[in-house]
């Protein structure tokens, strides 16, 4: 049996009915028509924009359940508005269900009467698409992203969500993307903005009840550019507005790019919500770079200066430094400039001298330095406090919470982590791993804690010594 439209959206009700009270169900619903069934696609009418983005906000879950259920797990929901005249209805008795005056807008985030703007790009221009060497690692995201800058908003790639490690190539390719769409189209808005401005412009527009005109103005942006979006975690106003803002640009085929340091699905502390939108386009990861590749990247950052490396030399690096690209640019510009400033050769020596003192103990070392301080500040307690024996609640969970990021930010073994917390052994080093964890698991509170440390302890250390 061919179920119609009008029958598809009454059993919807029925669910809906179900699941809230009678005084929203009569605001929120009561006044949706719906218009038409297509190919699993059930067409709803509703009074305005603001209708529908109250309904997309607070009721998406309940209304994904009921067409899914009703017409499958293929199934979508469409909006369109009324227009804004006086007959909007038709003089049928069952105005729920009648055929209406409609009109069907593409776009319904273009607000009428304000003209167009030119953002500010925040694009570094030296990020391009021919400086960003291509290897099996980063391949597939590369390729998206040229297919983006040729059709902004009109690939199957809308979010195209970039995923990997610490400086091995997402912003330079998020940046890539945009300089690209510049060129090509000159009259694109692009806008580059990292996770930390975002939620700083938020907050900024909160104090000065602002929040309208800084999300009219984002409604300016054709392409937008997010980078490290892993660090919302937790930030529930910022997730809120940037879900709104998604819906709205993504409904009006602007082109959204998304940098994390991990996969969607491995996000924390973020609205499950958002991660589904996370989700719509292409998840395209960024692997660290194979030795060929690392190689190829090396010759090209040097330019001329390449011929003051013997090929041992640059084989050498590329061999033992492996982590990252920036590190690797870092250990080829302390060579020439050991070279220059000291008088000496660059030989395999002076590479072994580089990698040990500003790689290999900057990891083991200093990371970890930084870590205790990050953590002695958050529960105001000092780092000689959190290496005593003390049994205070706040300094144990310091200096337990301490070894967990020790273990997960430094090569260092259990035992070594132990001798750097007063001398402590491998198996309280263990303990203080299974206590923070599972305090993370039985408290949201203390879990939100240990992610916003955690962006810290990830933003020092990848920003340099």
């Amino acid at each position: 049996m061919i179920k119609t439209h009008i029958e598809v959206w009454d059993r919807c009700l029925n669910i809906i009915k179900d699941n809230i009270n009678e005084r929203k169900y009569k605001t929120w619903f009561e006044p949706i028509i719906p218009v038409k069934l297509e190919n699993e696609i059930l067409t709803i009418q509703v009074p305005n924009k603001y209708f529908y983005e109250w309904l997309e906000e607070h009721y998406l879950s309940l209304l994904r359940k009921c067409i899914m259920t009703e017409l499958g797990g293929k199934a979508r929901l469409e909006y369109i508005f009324l227009k804004e005249n006086k007959n909007k209805f038709s003089n049928s008795t069952d105005k729920k269900h009648s055929p209406v005056a409609t009109n069907q807008i593409k776009n319904p985030f273009v607000i009428p009467g304000i003209k167009k703007v030119k953002v500010e790009s925040s694009l570094n221009k030296k990020y391009t698409f021919d400086s960003l060497i291509e290897g099996d690692c980063n391949r597939l995201a590369r390729s998206a992203g040229k297919a983006i800058a040729d059709n902004p908003g009109k690939t199957a790639f809308n979010p195209l969500f970039v995923y990997g490690g610490v400086g091995i190539g997402k912003t330079h390719l998020a940046h890539a993307i945009g300089n690209a769409i510049q060129v090509k189209s000159p009259e694109n808005n692009v806008m580059y903005v990292t996770t930390d401005r975002f939620t700083n412009q938020i907050i900024n527009a909160i104090k000065k009840n602002t929040i309208d005109d800084l999300t009219a103005y984002y409604q300016h942006v054709d392409t937008l550019v997010l980078d490290d979006v892993q660090f919302l975690a937790g930030r529930t106003k910022t997730q809120e507005i940037l879900f709104n803002l998604f819906n709205r640009l993504h409904q009006s085929g602007k082109q959204i790019i998304l940098t994390a340091d991990r996969a969607p699905k491995d996000l924390a502390n973020m609205e499950d919500r958002l991660i589904s939108r996370f989700k719509w386009g292409l998840s395209a990861d960024i692997q660290p770079a194979s030795f060929e590749t690392r190689m190829a990247i090396i010759q090209d950052k040097l330019g001329e200066d390449v011929s003051k490396v013997p090929y041992n030399v640059l084989e050498y690096v590329c061999h033992n430094v492996t982590k990252n690209i920036r590190e690797l640019e870092g250990v080829m510009i302390s060579l020439i400039a050991q070279s220059t400033l000291n008088l000496k050769s660059i030989d395999i020596d002076l590479a072994k001298d580089i990698i040990r003192r500003y790689v290999l103990s900057a990891d083991k070392e200093v990371a970890l330095e930084k870590i205790k301080k990050l953590v002695a500040d958050h529960y105001k307690v000092t780092v000689e406090k959190i290496q005593s024996s003390t049994r205070k609640r706040e300094v144990v969970i310091a200096r337990q919470l301490s070894m967990y990021f020790a273990k997960n930010f430094t090569n260092k073994s259990l035992k070594s982590i132990g001798d750097d917390f007063g001398g402590k052994d491998h198996s309280t080093v263990i303990y203080s791993l299974k206590a923070v964890q599972d305090m993370m698991d039985t408290d949201e509170v203390f879990k939100n804690q240990v992610t916003e440390i955690e962006r810290k302890v990830q933003m020092s250390i990848g920003s340099g010594f």
